[in-house]
């Protein structure tokens, strides 16, 4: 059943500059409001991402028993509950997250209405970037965990949809008016494994998987996004209507290979422990017994 949550006081980040306010989050919502009939649509891209990122999962002995899906648009929480894991959904748009089964509550990430230790494992796939205050989100979601509870979340670096943002400014510098931004900032991959130290995370990993898509019809891939809501929420934007010829001045602009224009989603895989009593740490700079001369020249 649906719970409207209502975000507690208590572990607020406090607010935000404006200088930090780059997205929109009613937009946010709006999209993936207006997006929630037609989301299945793009479900099999939605569950490759998915499923790359809980191939982490197997890497570790642990057990996990009560996990947090966080946007996961219906695709996830199935995924996890398979696993004989015990679920939880959140989502910022009520539609969203009546996709997925119960319970699920409509909570922003930004000010998540959970318990500190609530979870033993928090799952993030492709929902944290259109969040204003990341590290604020993270040190939320690293609340939630308990003592060695494991986080898992992606979300696209630098580099995803670069074909479409090159074409994008390109058409659009040679139109009246100016470019404007029309594709969300993404994170520097050299950023993350960072973020999730910041936030208090123990044994911070950052890795990339690439997702290389083709389409035959170049408009499929603008429909692709907005079936996902990951239509532009930039603050900034440009609120007037696009010029008529702007998207298909666009695409003309993009690469084709074999006749089918390519998108690369360039996903930043984040894997972080909460701290717990016992657990492996890396040494302090300069408290190595034993220097890297000397292993070489036993190596010799």
């Amino acid at each position: 059943m649906e719970r409207l949550a209502t975000p507690p006081k208590a572990g607020h980040t406090g607010a935000m500059s404006d200088a930090m306010h780059i997205f929109d989050r009613a937009a946010v919502r709006r999209h993936r409001d207006r997006a929630a009939g037609g989301v299945g649509s793009i479900a099999a891209v939605l569950r490759d991402a998915a499923e790359r990122l809980l191939d982490r999962l197997d890497d570790t002995t642990i057990r996990f028993s009560r996990a947090l899906d966080v946007g996961g648009r219906g695709v996830v929480a199935p995924m996890l509950a398979a696993r004989g894991i015990e679920v939880v959904s959140c989502d910022l748009s009520p539609r969203m997250a009546a996709l997925n089964p119960a319970p699920y509550v409509v909570a922003d990430e930004e000010c998540l209405p959970f318990g500190a230790g609530a979870f033993d494992l928090i799952v993030a796939s492709l929902s944290l970037h259109w969040v204003n205050d990341l590290p604020g989100a993270l040190i939320q979601l690293r609340r939630a965990l308990r003592p060695d509870g494991l986080l898992l979340a992606s979300l696209p670096a630098l580099g995803t949809l670069g074909e479409l943002r090159r074409a994008l400014t390109e058409a659009e510098v040679e139109l009246p008016g100016g470019a404007s931004p029309r594709v969300s900032p993404f994170p520097d991959l050299s950023d993350c494994a960072g973020l999730l130290q910041r936030a208090g995370f123990a044994l911070p990993v950052a890795d990339v998987e690439e997702i290389r898509l083709l389409y035959a019809d170049p408009f499929a891939l603008l429909r692709e996004l907005r079936a996902g809501g990951e239509t532009n929420a930039v603050r900034l934007r440009d609120r007037r209507i696009p010029p008529r010829a702007l998207f298909p001045a666009a695409l003309a602009r993009l690469p084709t290979e074999n006749g089918r224009v390519p998108a690369t989603l360039r996903l930043a895989m984040l894997t972080g422990w909460a701290p717990a009593p016992g657990q492996p740490r890396p040494l302090k700079p300069g408290s190595a017994t034993v220097s890297l001369a000397d292993v070489l020249k036993d190596e010799a």
